[in-house]
């Protein structure tokens, strides 16, 4: 029997799928994912695999993140979905639509692109390797620890999220850091080459990202020929965190039209 992604499920209605990013997890969705409830979708909020509370693999790329997926739905017996992912989740949202068109009702892809990115993640990687947990007794200690390597209180905060107690007095962190600092390729990849959904599908970017250029739109309308894409203001690549009110308003009216 294969592993079932953990999930934090909130309402009832139409099953919205929401993916966090690289070395994210599901509680990053927690605030927006209780407005979505409140607007009639049951909320499934998951933990990618090697993140979060999900099972931990030596195996990771898009294939298998959108098996997993698709195993998650069977096993909810869900049916079809709207599904929204951010950064490495909007690939794996991207992936899973393009292989299972029969199971996607509704696609937003948060500030990525279906397109190559080389690996850029190694100062962060860098600052988490170095934190030494027989040394580090506090969230405190980490932050200062990791300000060596990271000068931005917000991302530090974003990754400090992962920590937690692993026994009485030890400190650990949530998502699989051997396997996911080997697998910076495979984070970066495009979709496959042949992929295609044709559903409706909406592209929200940050207005000072640099994920989404004005030349990434032929090769998203060759994968999402219905494809739109919207911005959302004063946000860069975390878009639903900068600017959570528009990117909310956005997605719902996407959702609902």
């Amino acid at each position: 029997m294969s592993e079932i992604l953990h999930s934090r499920i909130i309402g009832s209605g139409t099953p919205l799928i929401i993916l966090h990013g690289f070395l994210g997890m599901s509680d990053n969705w927690k605030t927006l994912g209780a407005k979505y409830a409140e607007n009639g979708y049951e909320t499934h909020l998951i933990d990618q695999r090697n993140h979060g509370k999900s099972f931990h693999s030596q195996n990771f790329n898009y294939d298998l993140l959108s098996d997993d997926l698709k195993r998650y739905i069977e096993h909810h017996t869900l049916g079809k979905i709207c599904i929204i992912g951010h950064s490495m989740g909007g690939k794996t949202a991207m992936q899973f639509a393009c292989d299972h068109t029969e199971l996607t009702e509704k696609l937003i892809v948060a500030d990525i692109s279906p397109k190559y990115y080389p690996p850029h993640h190694h100062d962060i990687i860098n600052g988490l390797r170095a934190l030494d947990f027989e040394k580090i007794k506090s969230r405190g200690d980490a932050d200062a620890e990791l300000s060596k390597f990271l000068s931005d209180f917000g991302t530090r905060q974003f990754l400090l999220k992962n920590l937690f107690w692993a026994e009485k007095g030890k400190l650990a962190l949530r998502f699989n850091l051997p396997v996911l600092s080997t697998k910076m390729e495979e984070i970066g990849e495009n979709i496959s080459a042949t992929a295609q959904f044709g559903g409706p599908t909406l592209f929200l970017k940050g207005d000072v990202s640099e994920y989404v250029a004005e030349t990434d739109l032929p090769e998203i309308k060759r994968h999402f020929p219905l494809a739109k894409i919207d911005t959302i203001e004063n946000a860069g690549h975390w878009v639903h965190a900068a600017n959570p009110t528009q990117f909310f308003e956005k997605s719902l009216a996407f959702m609902n039209s």
